[in-house]
């Protein structure tokens, strides 16, 4: 069960929602098939995907564990990381986010606050907890000159 409470898994399930609900329960409402409309999709969707290679490369560079339940053994400053604390989600927002303007899923606009909620509640801020206690006074400063998102 523990694959489960993964990010990706989140991320898929807010993707299918968003599908289901543009496939079947459109509610008459589209973006007005706007070719700007798919420009912005294709952008949030590359964008997040940029971001996510980013923040793997930088894992890798310092060669720390990417699995959100396990205690890095590096706290990640450099690259991305100067700029947000969470790329990955950031990217996870930006392709929801883009999917759905794809989709033509106006509704589903509203699963993007939720899927933020859900993943800082569940990785987010657990994972700064573990940080705070392993890299203590460094993260603390790491904390107040970068910000949570963007």
């Amino acid at each position: 069960m523990k694959w489960i409470d993964l990010p990706p898994v989140w991320l898929a399930a807010f993707i299918a929602l968003a599908w289901v609900q543009a496939r079947y329960y459109p509610m008459g409402l589209d973006f007005g098939g706007l070719w700007v409309v798919d420009l912005l999709a294709g952008m949030l969707v590359g964008g997040g995907v940029l971001l996510m290679v980013l923040a793997f490369a930088e894992f890798r560079r310092h060669r720390t564990t990417v699995i959100p339940h396990n205690t890095p053994t590096a706290l990640i400053q450099s690259g991305i990381f100067s700029r947000t604390r969470n790329p990955i989600y950031l990217g996870d927002a930006m392709i929801l986010a883009g999917l759905i303007l794809w989709f033509d899923a106006v509704l589903s606009l509203a699963l993007i606050p939720v899927f933020v909620w859900v993943i800082e509640r569940r990785f987010i801020i657990p994972e700064e907890n573990r940080m705070r206690r392993a890299f203590k006074a460094e993260f603390a400063r790491y904390e107040r000159k970068v910000r949570r998102w963007i």
